[in-house]
């Protein structure tokens, strides 16, 4: 068991700025249905893993009938790669002789995935995308620069990503190269460790926090806290690297829900509770190819120093109990169903420090009526003379050119920082209102990375695709831009519209909550031979009101969206036509 410790070093309360365009309404935190409590016998509440040498690993009598992963994970402690200098090792052997040996294969395959390196052995062998740990989403100009240095090298291959979880993935890294770049990132103070496989994903928070002139509370110190407790300052916390499967958390600070909290394992909603001021808690919100549900709520409310002891205790709950079977029911909201949201509530507080844990507060702090803003272009922030500006990164892909550029912007008018968003965006914070015009007519914001998107463009999101993802079926961020731009040429819409695409069904594209989706999957084409398709979802909704969207049409042909989507625009969306919006002009 780690030693590791974390306190606040500051008091973390929510920001004096009161909403000026609307009025907080308090809602009372309801329980989940009676008939999700479960009946669970004691024997079941057994952990199933015990700590043996240092790490967590599962206990023999609980070993019959797991899945592939979680034998890997027996066979050699993935951390030890990075906890024990494995890396240097591996990093010098040839991929020939890696291959030649299971154990080795499993490494390069699977086990690196804990170090935040993703082997692309279908469309790019030898090739790793490698994940960092960026919490809340802020990034420095000299870490951008560093990421730019490093993906330079390797040509096509060499690029980079913002994700859905506001997170830099870069591309065509290679495994001689990797000790070297993982002393670069902490010398930069980044960290890609225990940000892939069965580990917490990035900590998700306001894109615009401690800037937000309406913000409910700065996110940034509690999203800092949760990473640095799960990787142990980046060295490595063996508490948390063997879950059940991966984890999503987010700590919402604003009413406009730019985290998007009900799609996470665990989500910290901000509200009051007898003068003090903490968080309700949502539990067990995630997406799989067999299975999507929001979180639902715990019926819990934590002061805001009890943060980090209430991660703990949940990742704890559904370490010690999860299932390591199917991995298509390995999420935690399938061990809430099987213990009953009481049963898994009373797991956690067990786990508590004190053995005690609040029950839900009724005055929530978001607004569930707000109207959700619009980050693009330049907006003021609560510090005078200051100013954000919000720009478009196409389906979130740069190179590093684009990387060094953006750096140089966030220097030059800003403080040297960056904000990435969970929609694959970027904001430069902290320009002074004076030198925002000058940003404006930079030669960089005039094409691509344009502060004012058109207005389908401002919502389009795409995961990776078949061009680097094995898993995927159909390249997507190519193709959502080029459906996109010619759909633009058939209507004009009155609102901006999401529409997420996503390869697979693994729908790291998040296509359920889109207002349109498309999820990548094979079809017949005219001649009756396979073709690239998509099952179109539509009806998705983030915010207060969100709603998972549903199949609108099954397998279509990719050649035949564009119609499709013109359609649905219309008839879904009150667009219009652009020969009738040009006749009426």
């Amino acid at each position: 068991m780690t030693s590791f410790s974390l306190t606040f070093t500051s008091p973390l309360l929510p920001s004096s700025s009161k909403p000026k365009r609307s009025i907080l309404v308090a809602a009372a935190q309801t329980t989940a249905p009676a008939e999700s409590t479960a009946s669970v016998e004691a024997d079941r509440l057994e952990p199933r893993v015990e700590l043996k040498d240092g790490f967590f690993i599962l206990k023999e009598k609980f070993r019959k009938g797991i899945n592939p992963q979680e034998k890997v994970k027996i066979e050699k402690e993935p951390m030890k790669l990075f906890m024990e200098n494995g890396i240097e090792e591996l990093a010098k052997k040839s991929m020939e002789e890696i291959d030649s040996e299971k154990s080795s294969k499993d490494d390069i395959d699977v086990r690196l995935k804990w170090l935040g390196l993703f082997h692309r052995r279908k469309h790019h062998y030898g090739k790793f995308m490698m994940r960092l740990k960026l919490p809340n989403g802020v990034t420095t100009s000299a870490q951008t620069r560093y990421l730019a240095s490093v993906i330079r090298k390797y040509g096509e291959d060499g690029c980079a990503d913002v994700t859905t979880r506001q997170n830099w993935q870069i591309r065509g890294v290679v495994l001689p190269d990797v000790p070297e770049i993982l002393k670069g990132l902490a010398s930069v103070g980044l960290t890609s460790l225990q940000s892939g496989m069965d580990n917490v994903r990035n900590p998700v928070g306001n894109p615009i926090a401690g800037i937000d002139p309406e913000e409910i509370v700065d996110t940034r110190p509690y999203t800092n806290l949760l990473s640095q407790f799960i990787t142990a300052n980046s060295v490595g916390n063996p508490d948390f690297t063997n879950l059940p499967r991966k984890w999503n958390v987010c700590v919402v600070g604003t009413h406009d829900l730019y985290e998007h909290p009900h799609i996470n394992d665990l989500a910290y909603m901000p509200a009051n509770k007898d003068g003090r001021f903490g968080f309700n808690l949502l539990v067990g919100g995630f997406f799989s190819p067999k299975r999507c549900e929001e979180a639902i709520p715990l019926d819990a409310w934590v002061p805001a120093d009890e943060v980090l002891p209430l991660c703990k205790a949940v990742l704890e709950a559904y370490r010690d109990l999860g299932t390591r079977g199917n991995r298509q029911k390995t999420r935690m909201m399938w061990l809430i169903d099987e213990l009953g949201v009481e049963g898994f509530r009373a797991e956690v507080e067990k786990r508590m420090p004190n053995g005690k844990l609040e029950r839900g507060s009724s005055e929530d702090l978001v607004n569930k009526q707000w109207e959700r803003r619009d980050y693009f272009g330049v907006h003021p922030q609560k510090q005078e003379g200051l100013s954000f500006v919000g720009l478009h990164v196409p389906v979130g892909r740069l190179q590093a050119d684009d990387m060094d550029e953006l750096a140089r912007l966030a220097d030059t008018y800003g403080s040297g920082e960056l904000r990435l968003t969970v929609e694959q965006n970027i904001i430069i914070p902290n320009v002074e209102t004076s030198k925002t015009e000058a940003l404006l007519q930079e030669p960089f914001l005039k094409n691509r990375f344009s502060p004012e998107p058109s207005i389908l463009m401002k919502g389009l999101v795409a995961c990776t695709g078949n061009q680097f993802c094995g898993q995927a079926i159909i390249e997507t961020k190519l193709r959502a831009l080029k459906v996109t731009e010619e759909v633009e040429r058939l209507v004009s819409v009155p609102r901006p519209i999401r529409m997420h695409w996503t390869g697979c069904p693994n729908t790291c594209g998040q296509v359920q909550v889109a207002d349109i989706g498309f999820m990548g999957c094979l079809t017949r084409g005219e001649n009756g031979k396979p073709v690239e398709g998509a099952d179109v979802y539509v009806g998705g909704r983030i915010g207060s009101d969100s709603h998972i969207g549903e199949i609108y049409k099954k397998g279509v042909r990719v050649t035949d969206l564009v119609p499709l989507v013109a359609e649905i625009l219309i008839k879904e969306f009150g667009a219009v036509p652009r020969e009738r919006e040009e006749n009426e002009d």
